[in-house]
This record gives C-alpha cells, sequence and structure tokens, in this order.
C-alpha cells in the first residue's frame, strides 16, 4: 500500500475525533452559556405563577398582573430565541464535524480493503458518522447540557419548602435510576444489532452485485432465506432495544406527572398547616417538574445515544489505524527502472505468504509477460507491483525510490492499473478515462482511448465520450467496460503500466488493441507488466516470466523463458530395456 500508516499510539483512538470536537470548543462554550440562559429563563413560568397567586390574587390589581404578564411574555420571547440559537448551533458543529472528518473516513474506507480482508459491511463507517453527526443536531445534547441544573432546581425546590425539595429530590432518583437501568439493559440488544445490521447489508449488498448469478442459477430464494434470517436477527435485537427504551420512556414521563401531582399535594397540605402560600403549590409543581425533564428527554433519547456512543467507538478504532503520516518529498518522474528486490507478498489481512522472495529488474522501454498455473501468485504480484497489496517483506522500487517513499497520489500520476476484476464508476466514459480529473484535456482522453484502439468503439455509443455507462459501468458489455479500462489505465502514458489478465474479455479485435498497447507502451520508453490468461497477450513482450508455487522459477527473454516451460512440461520418456 502507498505510503507508512503511523503506528497507533495510546492517545491515538482519541486524536482524530477528539481534535475535531476540541477545534469547537468555542462553539460548545456558547452552547453552553445558552444553556445557562435558557435554564435560567425557564423559571419564568414557575416565578411568574408564584407572583399571581401571592401578590396579584390578595392585591386583585390588574396593572400587577400585565406588567408580569409583558415581564414574563418578553422572557419567554427571549427563552425561544436563544434555544433556536442552541439547535442551530449543534447542527453547525455537525456540519463542521462532517466537513472536517468525512474526507479522512473515506480515505479510511477506501484503504480499509487494503490492510485486511473485506469482511462485514465496508460502509459502515459512513453510517457510524451518520449516527453521531444526526445524535448531535438532535435532542439528546440539549439534554447533556440541562441535567447539571437538575441539582440547582432541586435546590431551588428545597428554598420553597423542605417537603417540596425532598419530594422533587425522590421523583429525581427515581428517574435517574431509570436511566442507569436503560444504559444497562439496552446496551448489549443495540450491540447485537449493530453486527446483525452489518452482515444483513453485507448480502444485500453481495446480491446486488451478483443479481445476474442469483437469476440464472436459482439462488435468489436460497440468499433471500439467508438475508430474512439476519434481518429477523437484526429487527428482533433492535425491537428489544426499542421496547426496553420506549418502556421505560413512557414510565419516565408517567412519574414525572406523578410527581407534578405529588408535589401539588404536598404543597396543598403544606398551605393547609399554612407552613406555604398557595403560590409555592404551582411554582414547585412546575419547577420540580422542570428539574427532572432533563433526565426524561436523556432516557428517551438513550437508545440513539448508546448507539452514537458505539458509532464514536467504531470510528476512534478506525481512523486510529489510519493515522496520516508526514507528506513525502516530491520525487522526480520515475523514467529507467522497476526493480522487485526479495518480495514476498501476503494478502490483505493474512499471514499466509502468496509470493516468496521474487527478484527482477525490467528496464524502460520492456514489456514482461507473467504466466504460470492458476493461483501460482500472478495477481498477487501485480497487485505488489502497484502497491495496493502489503509487502511482507523487500521493496519494490522504481528508479531507486521505494513506493512508500511515494504519496499515493503521486504515485498515480505515473502508474497505470487494469485489474483482473474491473470496475467502472457511475459517470461518463470521459470521466472513467481520465480518472475523474476535474478538468482534463481533450486531447489526453482521446489519445488514451487511441492507445486502447477504443476510440471508435466510444464515438459509436448513444453519446460518444459523455455517454453515461451506469453504476459499476453496466450499460457497457464486459469487453466495453475493459477496454475502456485499459484506456484509463493508458491516460497520460503512465511509466508503469500492469495489465492483470488483460485479454480475460475481448474478442479478437480488443486482443489486437492490447497488443498495440503494449506495444505504444514500450516505444514511448515506459514499462509493461501484462499477467497474460492467453498467449497472444504476449505477442508484443520481450520478456517473460514463468511463475509457480508463489516463486519466480523463470525471468528473461521470451523466447528462452517459453522454451524452459515447454521443455519442462514435456512428458518424460523412460529410454526401453
Amino acid at each position: 500500500m502507498h505510503g507508512q500508516v503511523s503506528g497507533v499510539t495510546s492517545n491515538a483512538p482519541q486524536s482524530q475525533l477528539m481534535e475535531a470536537v476540541r477545534e469547537c470548543k468555542q462553539a460548545f462554550a456558547a452552547i453552553g452559556l445558552f444553556s445557562f440562559f435558557i435554564n435560567m429563563l425557564t423559571l419564568t413560568g414557575a416565578l411568574f405563577m408564584l407572583q399571581v397567586y401571592d401578590r396579584v390574587l390578595p392585591s386583585r390589581s390588574i396593572p400587577t398582573l400585565a406588567g408580569l404578564a409583558i415581564i414574563a411574555l418578553a422572557l419567554f420571547a427571549f427563552l425561544a430565541v436563544l434555544d433556536v440559537l442552541r439547535g442551530r448551533l449543534l447542527v453547525r458543529v455537525g456540519a463542521y464535524l462532517d466537513e472536517s472528518l468525512s474526507p479522512k473516513i473515506y480515505d479510511a474506507v477506501v484503504r480499509m480493503p487494503l490492510r485486511s480482508m473485506r469482511q462485514g459491511d465496508g460502509l459502515q463507517p459512513i453510517r457510524d458518522f451518520d449516527q453521531i453527526r444526526g445524535f448531535l443536531s438532535g435532542l439528546g445534547p440539549t439534554a447533556l447540557f440541562d441535567l447539571p441544573w437538575l441539582p440547582i432546581y432541586l435546590a431551588i425546590c428545597f428554598v420553597f419548602h423542605f417537603w417540596i425539595g425532598f419530594t422533587a429530590l425522590v421523583g429525581a432518583i427515581i428517574l435517574v435510576g431509570l436511566t442507569v437501568l436503560t444504559e444497562y439493559w439496552v446496551r448489549e440488544p443495540l450491540k447485537s444489532a449493530a453486527k446483525h445490521a452489518a452482515h444483513r447489508n453485507s448480502i444485500g449488498e453481495a446480491s446486488y452485485r451478483n443479481a445476474e448469478v442469483l437469476s440464472a442459477m436459482g439462488m435468489g430464494a436460497r440468499m433471500r432465506e439467508r438475508w430474512s434470517s439476519t434481518n429477523a436477527q437484526f429487527i428482533g435485537q433492535q425491537q428489544e432495544a426499542s421496547d426496553i427504551s420506549g418502556s421505560l420512556g413512557s414510565l419516565s414521563r408517567v412519574l414525572r406527572m406523578i410527581l407534578q401531582s405529588a408535589l401539588l399535594a404536598v404543597g396543598a397540605l403544606l398551605v393547609l398547616y399554612n407552613e406555604a402560600t398557595p403560590g409555592v403549590i404551582i411554582a414547585g409543581s412546575i419547577l420540580g417538574a422542570r428539574a427532572v425533564a432533563p433526565v426524561e428527554t436523556a432516557i428517551g433519547n438513550w437508545r440513539q445515544f448508546v448507539n452514537a456512543r458505539h458509532s464514536w467507538d467504531r470510528l476512534n478504532r478506525l481512523l486510529a489505524a489510519f493515522v496520516p503520516g508526514p507528506q513525502p518529498l516530491a520525487l522526480p518522474a520515475p523514467k529507467s527502472l522497476l526493480a522487485v528486490e526479495n518480495v514476498s507478498v501476503a494478502p490483505p489481512g493474512e499471514r499466509k505468504i502468496v509470493v516468496q522472495d521474487a527478484t527482477f529488474q525490467i528496464k524502460a522501454g520492456s514489456a514482461v509477460g507473467i504466466i504460470g498455473p492458476n493461483a501460482a501468485g500472478k495477481s498477487s504480484l501485480a497487485r505488489a507491483i502497484v502497491g495496493v497489496w502489503p509487502v511482507v517483506r523487500g521493496q519494490i522500487r522504481l528508479d531507486g525510490a521505494a513506493l512508500d517513499q511515494w504519496s499515493a497520489d503521486a504515485l498515480g500520476e505515473h502508474v497505470g492499473y487494469l485489474p483482473q476484476d474491473v470496475e467502472l464508476f457511475g459517470g461518463t466514459v470521459k470521466q472513467n478515462i481520465s480518472r475523474f480529473e476535474p478538468e482534463p484535456k481533450a486531447d489526453d482522453i482521446i489519445a488514451a482511448a487511441k492507445s486502447a484502439a477504443v476510440h471508435d468503439m466510444i464515438l459509436r455509443l448513444p453519446n460518444g465520450y459523455d455517454t453515461e455507462i451506469g453504476e459499476s459501468g453496466f450499460a457497457l458489455s464486459a469487453g466495453q467496460r475493459q477496454r475502456i479500462a485499459l484506456a484509463r489505465a493508458l491516460y497520460k502514458n503512465p511509466f508503469l503500466v500492469v495489465l492483470d489478465e488483460a485479454n480475460s474479455n475481448l474478442d479478437g479485435e480488443g486482443e489486437a488493441a492490447l497488443s498495440h498497447a503494449i506495444a505504444s507502451i514500450r516505444r514511448r520508453g515506459g514499462i509493461a507488466v501484462v499477467v497474460a490468461l492467453r498467449p497472444k497477450a504476449l505477442d508484443e513482450c520481450d520478456l517473460a516470466m514463468f511463475v509457480a508455487g508463489g516463486q519466480v522459477k523463470a525471468f528473461g527473454p521470451k523466447a528462452d523463458v517459453l522454451s524452459k516451460v515447454l521443455k519442462a512440461s514435456a512428458p518424460q520418456t523412460t529410454p526401453s530395456t
């Protein structure tokens, strides 16, 4: 893989996510300040009712009531403005985190298959980040900002009267206990649901990619059963978590209403015993209910909070594995030599060596055809040469510089690669050939197409180079996709071009185009590495390599290598006696 990934230190799991969050500290400070004033202004209702019962009613003063109403209305309007601003700030924090982190998450998603075998849902990190951003934009964070005010509200209740404060305290303790139970009971179901969701999504994506196979061979019903089984497990775990969270949320709402009624009853008793004024009844009830409102909101949003926390943990682990290193020094374009020095290769995430101690050199203007039996290590060697599979030991160098001395983008300008399994991207033909450059030159696109002898074919498409090919190039035939991918590999005349079984889907015209492309690479002083499925691909190669059992058995001029291979494969005869 291009570039070495820095080691993970003890504080690395939080580095990138926490760094982005710390950059929002001013926004969080503003949110905290808004929360302070919001919670102060929330006392308006309780104090207004206290003044109405204890001041307006005994005095029967209309001007006093009007004055109090105007003041309360102004304070409530200010409260509404601050609440809207707090919500908008939280949304902006989510947007900033997205702007800061989404490119890094995308890079990690793309690089993940190059570091480990493809497992589960490859897009889970993107969904995790959506979960975090959605939580930040919802009611969950506001409840967290409001929770610290619970003891302050309780203290004011105690100022009204001890028994009002005690009643509110008991209710708060019960609701906090429900919050703890919610955390304990929903943790495992949500974690299990996330695993089943990832498995379900991977089955769905695989079925989408292989729809033709499923239909042609009658596998649809069986795969549907697998998907349904996994989906049922996911729904079951999610339903269990929702039932727990919903039940405790409903219970908390009922308990809050009971608490409010209990505060009214306690206040009424205190008035009957002349230990409080009538205003305390209403004010204490409102304030006690407001004190536990953040707890109720937290319980109602606890499932989203737990999901966001799990997503945060997964993203931490992912980003910690892909800590960006320093940008390598820009090197001059390679022009003369590809050197493979005692290279051993293992698939991503595995320890099994599939290519062992490969050593050879290819000079500019040469093309080597790699031949050998199936599973010999030919494609693995090709992937290592372009840097997409890790090298366990040894080095691959271009003009003396190891591949990890280049950044991926810089090296990509000098490399053309046609993989065994051709994948094009949703977009136009010209976008795919130009590797989605923002402002490609038409001459470069057409030159690449002509080098792959695909220019005339493209012109016959409905909109020529502007033809939309669909996701993965489904609008094209396999042969058309392969030839457009060949043009992409040849775009801007890269120095090193690696073609892995490039003629697997080509007809006679396509194979002639491939031979023409290899010859043009040699003429302009480039290097071509061709993994050959059929001998026709070797026509324009001057070198050949025979690979078997993960080892380079022969390398040199094509005629010499082919003669050795033919001689070794010839049946042995035993002289008669």
